[in-house]
């Protein structure tokens, strides 16, 4: 019962963000009138006020719990919630507002419920609003519990410096380097150019993530030349090791260590070392600045 008064603020208060292309102007401004009136009673801890913003027969329906029918009703459900949460304030996302005809709107997305010195409480709900004698009203609102999803990022944070573009300049080239976060922020991309005179030699992406079942940090990489490989992350203060394995495009097996030491935010050096080719040992890559572009 505590969740009832926050999402019923919030269902009234996402109409402000109704798109012009589904609302006639005047409508909309009826509609943002109803929500200003909405916010200010639910500031107030009024209860009676919440509660005349819906149609006498209006309908909420909270997560996992039985519907509430009616004004009396509602008004009985946010007067015990001002009362166990005073100071209940809220954000709404994602919010979506449809003009279906000219008396009714329906709305969906997503609110955050804020209380002080508690966790926020977030939901995803669907609402109908009606056009009455009275001015827009909610007839009917469903609210769920929104689905927050996994992430890794507290794994993966301390190499967030990394987000942006990166240059290294030589005589005869350079290569360029794009790091950005995916969605939920569960994986870095490191997408890579190498730019010999005026073409482009050699590109790829380079995909960073946790491993939980290795408890590591893990990268895969992928290059225009048909080779790949896979990387395990370890880190001391500012200087991450990587130590690599990649199968090249024509078969052959590929290891070695890259050192990646951050030297501010805006540069960091590279090397890598016991560089071998199918047990064959190779030259190491000296130390180079790659820095921010």
């Amino acid at each position: 019962m505590r969740r009832v008064l926050p999402l019923l603020l919030l269902l009234c208060s996402a109409g402000q963000f109704l798109h012009a292309d589904d609302a006639k102007p005047d409508e909309e401004g009826l509609i943002r009138t109803a929500i200003s009136s909405y916010k200010t009673a639910f500031d107030k801890g009024d209860a009676k006020a919440v509660a005349s913003h819906w149609t006498p027969e209006g309908e909420f329906t909270p997560p996992g719990g039985e519907t509430i029918k009616g004004q009396a009703a509602l008004e009985k459900s946010f007067t015990e919630y001002f009362k166990d949460s005073p100071g209940a304030k809220i954000e709404l996302e994602s919010v979506d507002i449809r003009l279906i005809s000219p008396g009714v709107a329906v709305e969906n997305g997503v609110a955050e419920v804020i209380l002080p010195e508690q966790e926020p409480s977030v939901t995803e709900y669907s609402a109908v609003h009606v056009k009455t004698p009275a001015g827009w009203k909610l007839d009917s609102v469903t609210e769920t519990e929104a689905i927050v999803p996994q992430s890794h990022y507290e794994q993966l944070k301390s190499l967030e410096w990394m987000i942006g573009t990166w240059v290294d300049e030589g005589d005869d080239g350079s290569v360029e380097t794009v790091c950005k976060w995916t969605k939920n922020k569960n994986f870095m991309t490191r997408s890579f150019k190498v730019h010999i005179q005026d073409r482009v030699a050699l590109e790829g992406t380079q995909i960073i993530g946790w491993d939980p079942d290795k408890q590591t940090i893990r990268s895969w990489l992928f290059d225009s030349e048909g080779g790949f490989g896979v990387g395990i992350w370890t880190q001391t203060e500012n200087r991450w090791t990587v130590r690599t394995l990649q199968v090249l495009a024509n078969g052959e097996k590929a290891t070695g260590v890259n050192v990646i030491t951050k030297i501010d935010d805006n540069s960091f050096t590279f090397r890598s070392l016991g560089r071998e080719v199918d047990g064959e040992l190779l030259p190491g890559v000296d130390e180079i600045t790659i820095v921010r572009k």
